[in-house]
């Protein structure tokens, strides 16, 4: 099968940049053939919103997209990230082809100009269904007003012109709890299917997390993900446990560093695999809808226990007991969660977490289950039209 992904990448390497050529790289391996017509955005502030607002109707972009179907004659176009280098007009113009086309929906950003759901340390709705003119109030998007009412303007177009509702025949959310989000937002249900995201398996642990004194939280530090309730959590965690944070961003950490725990930065993925295979554990401290969280299955296939908060659908993903789940911005149950992880219990936890792990989130089984989305909305081809 020909598959053609539609990608815009960030700035600093996210999640769905991992899941797009994860996914490229693993149906190659199965013999298909993937091609990608990715965009960046650019790096400097001038130049990002003049690019902004030439989304609203980027002509460049949708003759661009239109020719690379016409030459590829793609079976199916299977479009990500599209904010806002390759916008809403790649979207229209892979819908006026003849291939089907997929979205995978990575955020709210359909129902949220700030992507997250989440202002001013909570969980934020006010937009949810509604026009995001409060999004633009509020500056949701980069903290510029201006920004803001540039985003807010393309969403309203959009929305406008059905784009998404004439050029898409299967939304994709990666977790229910996401789907159910999506829901509220608007996506239509009778084209909303759930299709988790995969991991390339590591290989097996060399010894057992209990050998382990390293507990590691990975992910941007930024407001929602919950490391700085950890960080503040982490003096009252007993014995000799060792902290490791993994990632960087807007929040600087660095002056509330408790002892025995420390700030590596971005790390290579190579090197991120090998610290999960020596580790302990990992803290998912997330206080916001966390759409999916990839870095739950690199830990389930390291084999490592999690401890995750109640904020979003993570324990579903992981399947975590009551002891391992804590409210969201609670410093005291998330200390007493991580001091519940004796040596019986970081072993027995990361076996299950591995064999979930090898039952629903291996190379094998995405691309199974990427070939059967396809399938499905290649022999539904033209119903929508």
């Amino acid at each position: 099968m020909k598959i053609l992904q539609l990608h815009t990448r960030y700035r600093i390497a996210a999640g769905e940049d991992s899941v797009v050529d994860n996914e490229a790289a693993a149906l190659r391996r199965h013999g298909h053939d993937v091609r990608q017509f990715v965009e960046e955005n650019p790096a400097s502030a001038p130049a990002a919103v003049g690019a902004l607002a030439h989304s609203l109707h980027n002509r460049s972009i949708g003759h661009r997209v239109s020719d690379e179907i016409a030459t590829y004659r793609p079976d199916v176009v299977h479009v990500h990230n599209t904010w806002f280098a390759l916008s809403s007009s790649a979207i229209a113009a892979a819908g006026a082809s003849d291939a089907p086309v997929v979205m995978t929906i990575h955020n709210y950003r359909l129902g949220c100009i700030g992507a997250d759901l989440f202002r001013d340390g909570a969980i934020c709705t006010a937009c949810v269904g509604r026009s995001p003119a409060r999004g633009v109030l509020h500056g949701c998007y980069r903290g510029s007003r201006l920004q803001s009412a540039l985003h807010a303007t393309e969403v309203a177009v959009t929305r406008a012109r059905r784009v998404l509702d004439r050029s898409v025949d299967r939304f994709v959310a990666p977790s229910r709890f996401m789907a159910d989000r999506l829901l509220d937002i608007g996506v239509p249900g009778d084209r909303l299917v759930v299709k988790p995201h995969f991991v390339v398996d590591p290989g097996p642990r060399h010894r057992a997390p209990s050998a382990s004194r390293d507990v590691l939280c990975i992910g941007r530090l930024a407001p929602g993900k919950g490391v700085d309730t950890l960080l503040a959590a982490w003096p009252a965690v007993a014995g000799d446990l060792r902290l490791t944070v993994i990632g960087d961003g807007p929040l600087d950490l660095a002056g509330a560093l408790p002892e025995r725990a420390e700030i590596l930065g971005w790390r290579s993925r190579a090197e991120v695999a090998e610290r999960m295979l020596g580790a302990r554990a990992l803290v998912m401290p997330s206080e916001w809808y966390e759409p999916f969280g990839m870095v739950l299955i690199e830990a389930m296939s390291a084999g490592l226990p999690i401890i995750v908060t109640s904020a979003a659908g993570a324990r579903s993903i992981v399947g975590a007991p009551d002891s391992l789940v804590v409210p969201p911005g609670r410093p005291d149950e998330l200390a007493a969660a991580i001091d519940s992880l004796d040596d019986d219990t970081v072993d027995s936890e990361g076996a299950a977490n591995r064999l979930r792990f090898e039952d629903r989130y291996t190379e094998t089984t995405g691309v199974a289950n990427l070939e059967a989305l396809y399938s499905s909305v290649v022999d539904d081809a033209g119903t929508r039209r």
